[in-house]
């Protein structure tokens, strides 16, 4: 089990080969819909049952993909209210400064 578990995670955390599996997905059903007519499938009680329970387990499964990023956007902004980016910047200016006495200028007002 772990190895599917490791497996689905990297899925879960890769945006860009979720975005191209429900693009996919969203593709063969589309193409399903005039299989099915033609096939007399939606005469069915057992495949509209079947059709009805993916979309049920695809609408909310897509609505826990949303609130995930909504969770994950509400933690890096109360990090960032958190942060005092303002003093950071400043002591890390401060560590990489030197202040050092300007050269004497000559008499023509210009550093020699």
């Amino acid at each position: 089990m772990g190895p599917i578990k490791s497996l689905w995670a990297m899925v879960q955390g890769d945006p860009v080969f979720m975005r191209r599996v429900n693009g996919w997905l969203a593709v063969f059903w589309l193409v399903m819909i005039p299989f099915s007519l033609v096939m007399g499938w939606l005469n069915s009680v057992v495949y509209v049952s079947a059709l009805s329970l993916w979309a049920l387990v695809s609408g909310h499964w897509s609505a826990w993909q949303a609130a995930r990023v909504e969770v994950q956007q509400q933690q890096d902004a109360e990090s960032r209210e958190k942060e005092d980016l303002v003093s950071q910047v400043v002591a890390e200016l401060l560590a990489k400064t030197t202040l050092e006495r300007a050269a004497a200028e000559s008499p023509g007002g210009t550093r020699s």
